[in-house]
């Protein structure tokens, strides 16, 4: 058989695979979507109808006629991008100068930073609440982003990037007398701005999708992010008599975070092959 031919039919082959792993994995959202928009009377009778009738929009009303929803959506949007604008700034500086600054201790110090990423962020809460409360900073927004702004993954993450930008650009800068400062401002920041997309989408969905930390530091309804807001909503965690009303929530939950996604989804390919870079 001709090598191009063979090289055609095994391309075909590859592409079919990957088309159905992609519906295999998009089946559990398409359920979710499609029972979003039944009536949770018809589905105490059956959950394994995706297309048939009936529809309903009921679910959704349902949750924008909750008082507060707009309120909890604003605090997830505002606390989501500062503590992505933060993180941004800090992993930012952060990594330039463990990838292009020497000063003592320099390998150690990214060593713990590193370590940071096997801690997990559970096993802080107690102290963490115990400092926040300390502060005065329960029920606020300034109380629900300051622990993101600690991105160990981050700071990795630009660190693994700045390495790959050639020194030579930051040495033609200095000879014009330009300095490190406004080098990294104006020259080697910009060029990092795939990566920036990359690690501003993960830190957004992150804060988004949140719900450990809002529940234990905003017990104040007017305070309640989208996430911890709407499970308040949900008086039984089963929802044995609510499964439309509980799958509207997860699909008006996660739109805004998808469209964030598709919209800066094409930076991704080229933040990851940039790390692969020494």
């Amino acid at each position: 058989m001709n090598p191009l031919l063979r090289r055609g039919w095994f391309d075909r082959f590859v592409m079919a695979a990957l088309t159905l792993l992609a519906l295999a994995w998009m089946a559990p959202l398409l359920w979710v979507l499609a029972l979003s928009f039944k009536p949770n009377e018809f589905l105490l009778r059956h959950t394994d109808v995706f297309l048939a009738p009936p529809y309903t929009l009921a679910n959704y009303l349902d949750i924008l006629q909750t008082s507060q929803v707009f309120r909890w959506l604003g605090n997830s949007a505002l606390v989501a991008l500062l503590q992505t604008a933060g993180v941004l700034v800090l992993s930012s500086l952060a990594g330039y100068g463990f990838a292009r600054c020497e000063f003592p201790g320099r390998k150690w110090l990214f060593a713990l930073v590193m370590f940071g990423l096997a801690v997990p962020a559970q096993s802080v809460f107690i102290p963490l609440h115990r400092l926040f409360s300390d502060w005065d900073l329960q029920n606020t927004i300034a109380g629900l982003a300051l622990p993101g702004l600690a991105a160990p993954f981050g700071v990795y993450l630009m660190t693994q990037y700045f390495k790959a930008i050639p020194a030579e650009l930051e040495e033609a800068a200095m000879l014009d007398n330009a300095s490190r400062f406004k080098t990294f401002l104006t020259i080697i920041l910009p060029l990092t701005l795939p990566a920036q997309a990359t690690l501003g989408i993960f830190t957004f969905l992150a804060c988004w999708n949140d719900y450990l930390w809002p529940l234990v530091i905003a017990t104040q309804p007017d305070m309640y992010t989208l996430t911890r807001g709407l499970a308040s909503t949900q008086t039984n965690f089963a929802q044995s008599e609510g499964l439309g009303f509980l799958m509207a929530q997860a699909v008006f939950a996660g739109v805004p975070a998808l469209m964030l996604y598709l919209f800066f989804q094409r930076h991704l390919v080229t933040a990851v092959a940039g790390t692969g870079k020494s």
